[in-house]
């Protein structure tokens, strides 16, 4: 038996709006039995888009390296490196590179999930 270890970069990076992201734990990779685990880039100014939640369950996530905000149900929170975020099952969440350099996120998933679990909220932005 091999121990299972996948480096970011050998994993093909998806340009998605307002993020590139890396999927390390899920369907294909790494199999973990309860959760899902993905990287993402988020350039300065930029928005994960649209605002979303998933369903069926909850996501944390673990800003590697950048500053920002968090918009979870509606309320708005500051976030830097170190931060961490949970978004509850079913909360409407976004987040938004305020700051200066690239921010790096990991995010984790239970149960596992993948981009078709995502409910979508294209009218949902962050209060002026």
């Amino acid at each position: 038996m091999s121990v299972p270890v996948l480096h970011e970069a050998e994993v093909e990076e998806l340009d998605l709006p307002g993020r590139h992201l890396r999927w390390l734990v899920g369907d294909d990779r790494l199999n973990a039995a309860h959760c899902s685990t993905c990287v993402i880039r988020v350039a300065p100014g930029e928005k994960v888009r649209p605002a979303h939640s998933h369903p069926h369950g909850e996501e944390v996530i673990y800003i590697i390296r950048g500053s920002g905000r968090v918009l979870v149900a509606g309320e708005v929170a500051a976030v830097r490196e170190g931060s961490a975020v949970v978004f509850p099952q079913g909360a409407v969440h976004m987040l938004h590179n305020t700051g200066a350099e690239e921010m790096k996120v990991v995010c984790f998933f239970a149960p596992a999930t993948n981009l078709d679990n995502y409910k979508l909220y294209e009218g949902v932005d962050f209060p002026d």
